[in-house]
């Protein structure tokens, strides 16, 4: 790991911040990627007081623009990533009717445009090495479906169908893809968009327990070590995603009345 160059967008917080300290300890070398400059500093300072090596790029990865020019700087001063983690996501959960139309455009810059357009700037330069590693984290929306979530759901897919056909058009190239599906975890998403845990469906907390970063950080980093195709976590979702491919309709009800008897919001 003391020779790889990691990039994980999504880096200033939660699972991001998490992930880039573990890379840090392992001893890559982390390139920071978010919008916020004093909290990505912050990861930043604390991956090099760990004897780590980080390097930190502010940037508004819905701008296709600023993603080219930060990642033609990234090539020239670094080098191309060895480990690309498109982490980075947004997106608050609302009813149909009350998610405007900026609302849906927003979540599909980030995470799938976002995504798209940093894997499409450094994939040639994997492609032409025979070597990297990408990886796209999503959500259980990549697969199921449940009420008052419909532009986040949309989203989710299309970065998981981004990720799939990825893997398709690189196989026996040297560049593995993996897509990582993670339950809730506790991070300051939901401070970010507020309302939103409202509309989580409510889940035996034995079957589906919420992760910590660190949990979700330690799959992730574990799942692209092993060039695994896809992280599901917990694992418990892996079942439910195989009844819902053999009887949708019974998951999609139990969803829906999960949906019904989820708590008010009271972040």
């Amino acid at each position: 790991m003391a020779s790889k160059l990691v990039l994980i967008t999504g880096a200033s917080s939660g699972i991001g911040a998490a992930l880039a300290k573990l890379y840090g300890r392992a001893g890559a070398n982390v390139l920071l990627l978010a919008r916020n400059a004093e909290r990505l500093a912050a990861v930043g300072e604390a991956i090099r007081q760990g004897g780590g090596s980080a390097t930190a790029y502010a940037i508004d990865l819905a701008d296709a623009k600023a993603i080219e020019e930060t990642s033609a700087k990234i090539a020239r001063e670094v080098g191309t990533p060895d480990v690309l983690i498109n982490n980075a996501g947004a997106g608050r959960w609302l009813p149909l009717v009350k998610t405007t139309a900026e609302d849906a455009a927003a979540m599909i810059e980030v995470p799938y445009l976002a995504a798209f357009n940093l894997t499409r700037a450094f994939l040639p330069y994997m492609l032409t090495r025979q070597s990297g590693a990408i990886a796209c984290v999503t959500s259980p929306a990549s697969y199921l479906a449940w009420p008052n979530a419909a532009a986040y759901i949309a989203a989710r897919r299309a970065l998981a169908g981004f990720t799939e056909a990825l893997r398709s058009e690189v196989k026996g190239k040297g560049v593995s893809v993996t897509l990582v599906v993670l339950g809730a975890v506790e991070t300051p998403y939901w401070e970010h968009n507020p309302g939103s845990r409202q509309y989580l469906p409510k889940a035996n907390p034995w079957l589906a327990p919420t992760l910590s970063a660190e949990e979700a950080a330690e799959a992730i980093f574990a799942g692209v070590e092993r060039r695994q195709r896809t992280v599901v976590k917990p694992a418990i979702f892996r079942a439910l995603f195989l009844l819902n491919a053999l009887v949708p309709r019974l998951v999609a009800r139990q969803l829906r009345h999960a949906a019904r008897k989820s708590p008010p919001n009271r972040a």
